[in-house]
C-alpha cells in the first residue's frame, strides 16, 4: 500500500503529522463546550397571549381559535394544539424534523400580526421549547433587611449586574415583599357624594402621567417642553381632585386610605427555614450551561462587596448550579474512559511482554486527543454521550494496532528480511483487511447521524465520537506503527 510505504520512507512527516494532530486536538479540548446532554431542540413554537380577567371559554373563543386557524396554514405545521386556561392562551405548534425555526417564527409572528384580536388582551408573544429554559443557577438572598428591601436590593442592583453577562438570558426574582399603593376605598362615602369608583380609576389614571408639550424655539436654540405630572410619594396621590359637589372639590383622600403596601404574595421562598429573596439565571440558548455559571459566580464576587456597602447583614448563597452536576457527570465518564484505556494497556502487556506494548498504546492517547478537533469542527461538545462513545471506542481504538503489529513482528523473525521490509510487508498484508473492518463498525454508528427525532439528536454525538475515532486510530495504525516498527527493527 502507497500510505504504508509512504510512511516508512517519510518518518519525519509522519511524526510531525502525529504531533499537529495532537496539537489540534488539544487546543480544541480546551474549546470544546461542556454540556450534560447534546443540544436537543424541539421543532415546537408557542404562542401565548394574556387577557386579564377572561374566562376560558372566552379566552377559547376569542383568543385560542382565531390564532389557531391564523398560524395552522404556516409551512411545515404537522399539529396544532391550545390551551385555554384563565386570562391567558397557549397555542402549541410543532414543525417537521428538521425545520429551520428562525423563519418559522418569521412566518408565525407575520400571521399573528394580521389578527384583530380584543382590545383589552396583550399582545402575543411567542415561546420556543428548550429543555435547557429551566434556571442554570438558583441564588437565595437573605439578611437582617426587611423583605422589601431585600426584593429592591435583587431587583435594582443584583439584577442589573447579572443581566449584563454575557450567555445570560435573563434573571427572574421571586419571594420577598412588591412594593405596591393600596387605595382602601369607602363605599358608603362615594355612594353618599355620588361617586363611582371608576371615575376615581380614571382620574387616577388621567394624573399619574407625563406628557410632551412641544418644542420652544428661542432664536438659535429650540426647546422640549415636558408636562410632568407623575406622583411622587403617597401623599400626592391622596391630594388628587377626584369630583365636585356643590363646588366643594373632593380629594381622594376624603373618601380613601392611601398607603404604601406590598403586592399580594403568591411565592414564599425559604432557605433554612428563614424567608428570602430567589434569584434564577436563565441562559441564552447555544450556550454553554458551565461557561455561563461560572462567569455568574465570578460576577457574584463584584456584587457582593457592592451590597456590603449599601447594607450589613445580607447574605448570598448559591442553593442549586446545575454546573457542577455537568462537571462532575463529565469528569466521571472522562475518568471511566482513562481507566479503560489503562486497563487496556496492561492486558496487552500481560499477553505480548515486550516493548511493542508501548508502540500500540501510543494510538489510545493520539486518537483520542485527535477526536476532540473534529468534535469541535463538527460542532459537538463533550456531554455524556459523545464522551460515552469515547469510551465505546477506546477499547476497539488498539485492534487495528495490534492486527497490524502482529504481522510485522512475524515477518521481523525472519533473518532475510530487513526491518524496513519487514513493516511494510507486514502491514500490507493486513492493511486492506483492516480498512474494511474498520469500515464495517462505522458503516453502523454513520446512519444514525442522519435519523430523525430526539433519538438523532441524542445518538448523533455518540455515533460521531465512535466514528473519528476508530477513522483515527485506522490512520495511526497503517502510519505511525510500521513507521516506530520499522525504526525499531533498524536497532
Amino acid at each position: 500500500m502507497k500510505i504504508i510505504s509512504f510512511a516508512i520512507g517519510r518518518p519525519v512527516t509522519i511524526v510531525m503529522l502525529m504531533v499537529a494532530m495532537v496539537l489540534f486536538g488539544s487546543i480544541a479540548f480546551q474549546r470544546l463546550p461542556i454540556n450534560l446532554l447534546p443540544d436537543i431542540t424541539y421543532p415546537t413554537l408557542t404562542v401565548r397571549t394574556e387577557y386579564a380577567g377572561a374566562a376560558p371559554n372566552e379566552i377559547e373563543n376569542l383568543i385560542s381559535e382565531p390564532v389557531e386557524e391564523a398560524v395552522g396554514v404556516v409551512s411545515g405545521v404537522v399539529r396544532v394544539s391550545s390551551v385555554s386556561r384563565p386570562e391567558r392562551s397557549d397555542v402549541i405548534l410543532e414543525f417537521e424534523w428538521g425545520t429551520n425555526m428562525d423563519f418559522a417564527g418569521l412566518d408565525v409572528r407575520e400571521k399573528i400580526d394580521l389578527l384583530n384580536l380584543p382590545q383589552a388582551a396583550a399582545k402575543p408573544i411567542l415561546l420556543r421549547f428548550d429543555p435547557s429554559l429551566d434556571p442554570i443557577l438558583r441564588i437565595a438572598l437573605s439578611g437582617d433587611e426587611s423583605l422589601t428591601a431585600l426584593r429592591i436590593m435583587a431587583e435594582e442592583e443584583i439584577k442589573r449586574e447579572l443581566e449584563s453577562l454575557e450567555g445570560v438570558a435573563a434573571v427572574k426574582i421571586s419571594g420577598g415583599l412588591e412594593e405596591e399603593i393600596h387605595v382602601e376605598l369607602d363605599e358608603s362615602k362615594l355612594a353618599s357624594l355620588g361617586i363611582s369608583i371608576t371615575q376615581v380609576a380614571n382620574r387616577l389614571q388621567q394624573e399619574n402621567v407625563n406628557l410632551t408639550g412641544g418644542t420652544i424655539k428661542d432664536g438659535e436654540s429650540e426647546y422640549l417642553v415636558r408636562i410632568l405630572n407623575e406622583f411622587q410619594n403617597v401623599n400626592e396621590i391622596g391630594d388628587i381632585i377626584i369630583g365636585q359637589v356643590n363646588n366643594i372639590p373632593i380629594i381622594l383622600s376624603d373618601v380613601s386610605q392611601v398607603a404604601m403596601s406590598h403586592k399580594e404574595r403568591k411565592v414564599s421562598t425559604r432557605i433554612n427555614g428563614k424567608e428570602s429573596i430567589e434569584i434564577a439565571i436563565y441562559k441564552e440558548a447555544g450556550s454553554n450551561t458551565v461557561s455561563v455559571a461560572k462567569g455568574v459566580k465570578d460576577r457574584l464576587e463584584t456584587v457582593k462587596a457592592n451590597v456590603s456597602g449599601i447594607a450589613t447583614g445580607v447574605d448570598m448563597e448559591i442553593v442549586f448550579d446545575q454546573s457542577t452536576f455537568i462537571e462532575q457527570s463529565v469528569n466521571e465518564v472522562l475518568m471511566t474512559a482513562l481507566y479503560g484505556g489503562i486497563l487496556a494497556l496492561l492486558v496487552l502487556f500481560l499477553f505480548l511482554r515486550n516493548s511493542s506494548t508501548l508502540i500500540i498504546g501510543l494510538s489510545i492517547p493520539i486518537s483520542v486527543v485527535t477526536t476532540f478537533f473534529f468534535l469541535y469542527a463538527f460542532d459537538v461538545s463533550l456531554n455524556i454521550m459523545s464522551l460515552g462513545g469515547l469510551a465505546l471506542g477506546i477499547g476497539m481504538l488498539v485492534d487495528n494496532s495490534i492486527v497490524v503489529l502482529e504481522s510485522i513482528d512475524r515477518y521481523r523473525r525472519r533473518d532475510d528480511i530487513s526491518g524496513d521490509e519487514a513493516a511494510y510487508r507486514g502491514a500490507s498484508e493486513v492493511g486492506q483487511a483492516v480498512i474494511a473492518a474498520t469500515l464495517t463498525t462505522v458503516c453502523v454508528f454513520v446512519p444514525i447521524v442522519f435519523v430523525e427525532g430526539i433519538a438523532g439528536q441524542l445518538f448523533r454525538d455518540l455515533a460521531l465520537a465512535v466514528t473519528f475515532s476508530l477513522v483515527v486510530a485506522t490512520l495511526v495504525a497503517v502510519t505511525l506503527i510500521p513507521m516506530v516498527s520499522s525504526f525499531m527493527g533498524r536497532q
